[in-house]
């Protein structure tokens, strides 16, 4: 039996299973069509010495019966001849009906033989498509009813990520839209991957909407229900400035950033573009300006606030 973690081709042999007594049943099936045959062979060779027979009995009653019209022969001798032409034709009537019996008896046979042929061919186990055995759920000679899984494969093909994003912002990821995968088992590589399929049920409970994410090139190896991260670009935008999301502020309801100017602290308001977990995109300018980080942990900055470097 194959084991897990191997890869195997589409149509490699898998599993051999027990057929018990299914090669005995063969060879039973297999010498009844045998006999059936001959029986018909029999019949056959037998039918064709009784339309013999008849042929020279109809000559017999035929000449007989010419014979006793005109009184050259006793009625007698005319009544057996027409009694054994009835004989032979009721003869070869009960020939052709055991005939016919013989070959559906080799019909039945030839059946019978296909089906257990075919049992025998589904007690072979070849694998459906080429893939990753990910799971071995039987052991040799252990007792398996027709519905039990035996191995579990997976085409590298069908490998998706499964991501859960909220609904309020769902809209904005579409079928074929480019991804970036990041496994966790390999946190400093990343994937390219694709937008495969979107479900168009919103769970009720978290309000979020699943999305599944294929890989444009396998990991290898790979592990199922690993988990991943995965950024999806939505859109692309030109001529901004990334900056983390710990240095934007509140004041005075507007959204802005600490810098220094002139040795002193400016609230410098910003438009927000996008944003992810981690980052804020705000729109390019020619100034430079050094980027003050608030550290919670000492005195609130104010407008002016001298700063030293």
């Amino acid at each position: 039996m194959t084991d897990e973690g191997k890869w195997v081709e589409k149509g490699e042999l898998l599993i051999v299973m027990d057929g018990v007594d299914l090669p005995k049943q063969l060879e039973i099936a297999k010498a009844n069509s045998q006999k059936a045959g001959y029986e018909v062979q029999a019949l056959q060779s037998e039918l064709k010495s009784q339309e013999s027979q008849k042929t020279l009995l109809n000559i017999t009653y035929n000449r007989y019966k010419r014979l006793n019209k005109v009184g050259f022969i006793a009625q007698a001798e005319y009544d057996k001849a027409l009694t054994d032409l009835q004989g032979i034709q009721a003869a070869i009537g009960a020939t052709i009906s055991r005939i016919d019996s013989s070959q559906s008896a080799v019909v039945v046979a030839s059946k019978n033989i296909d089906v257990i042929q075919e049992k025998i061919a589904r007690l072979k186990v070849h694998a459906p498509v080429a893939g990753y055995v990910i799971a071995r759920e039987a052991e040799v000679a252990q007792y398996v009813q027709p519905s039990t899984p035996v191995l579990q494969i997976v085409d590298p093909k069908t490998l998706w990520v499964k991501v859960r994003i909220d609904e309020r912002i769902s809209a904005q990821v579409k079928p074929l839209q480019k991804a970036t995968i990041i496994l966790r088992s390999q946190p400093d590589k990343r994937y390219q991957g694709v937008v495969k399929r979107i479900d168009a049920i919103t769970d009720a409970v978290t309000l979020e909407r699943k999305f599944y994410v294929a890989f444009e090139t396998i990991p290898t190896p790979f592990f199922i229900n690993e988990q991943a991260q995965v950024i999806i670009n939505v859109k692309q935008y030109d001529n901004v400035t990334k900056i983390p999301l710990t240095v934007v502020v509140q004041k005075e309801g507007k959204m802005g950033i600490w810098v220094v100017q002139g040795k002193h602290a400016h609230f410098a308001a910003i438009d927000k573009i996008a944003r992810n977990e981690t980052e804020v995109a705000i729109e390019k300018t020619d100034k430079n300006h050094l980027i003050i980080v608030p550290d919670r942990r000492k005195k609130s900055l104010s407008e002016g606030m001298r700063i030293y470097l």
